[in-house]
């Protein structure tokens, strides 16, 4: 049976692991991800559109100084987005979270499973527990990365306000400025709950080295005639 330090330190990491799990699951099924307001303009209409949207589904209203404004309009985004450059970005960003998922899934139950048994010498063990934290960090992070790059260099926003409103191509879209919600922003908690649980089993690990290298040293400091007596 595992010490009591150890099976506080491995359920704490636990804890953040299955916090990072369930904030991943937060992220995916929350529309807050980023708000657009994209300046468009045509013969009969002067304004601007504002598209809110996340992973899955969206909102874009019109805000015409004149011109008659269509109803506000509620979309999906790969949808819309139909066989696009960001639509195919846009699915990893999706697969990249799914991924992350499962690894903090797996790092809860690799930290919940040494917090009951001693797994050390085994990828079941701190290893795995690394493994599987560094790598749901790493994915949330390529997520956040990627979907920064979507929306400000492959035109994300853009592309889905030419879908949704035909009569403004590429060319009547002027200024626009984008503001990034609470969705998005929670991809640095998955991280840095990731890096905790990491942290967490890590200290613990270098002080049981640090004790057994103390527990070591009277024997080497010991004469050499008290040893063999």
């Amino acid at each position: 049976m595992p010490s009591t330090a150890k099976t506080l330190t491995f359920l704490s990491s636990f804890f953040t692991s299955f916090g990072a799990f369930v904030v991943i699951c937060v992220i995916l099924g929350t529309p807050h991800w980023v708000s657009s307001t994209i300046a468009v303009s045509d013969t009969f209409s002067n304004g601007s559109i504002v598209i809110a949207y996340g992973l899955f589904s969206g909102q874009s209203t019109q805000q015409l100084d004149h011109g008659f404004a269509e109803p506000d309009k509620y979309f999906e985004v790969s949808a819309t987005l139909g066989q696009s450059g960001p639509k195919t970005l846009h699915m990893v960003v999706i697969l990249c979270l799914v991924l992350s998922l499962c690894a903090a899934l797996l790092s809860a139950g690799f930290t919940f499973y040494n917090s009951v048994s001693n797994p050390y010498q085994t990828f079941l063990g701190p290893l795995g527990v690394y493994t599987w934290s560094g790598l749901s960090g790493s994915l949330a992070l390529l997520a956040l990365v990627l979907f920064v790059g979507n929306v400000q260099a492959n035109g994300l926003s853009e592309a889905l306000v030419q879908a949704l409103y035909a009569r403004y191509p590429l060319a009547a879209q002027h200024r626009a400025a984008h503001r990034y919600g609470s969705s998005f922003w929670l991809l640095l908690l998955v991280l840095l709950l990731s890096v905790l649980a990491t942290s967490i089993v890590g200290f613990f690990q270098q002080d049981r080295r640090r004790r057994r290298q103390e527990q070591r040293k009277p024997m080497e400091l010991a004469p050499r005639d008290g040893i063999l007596f």
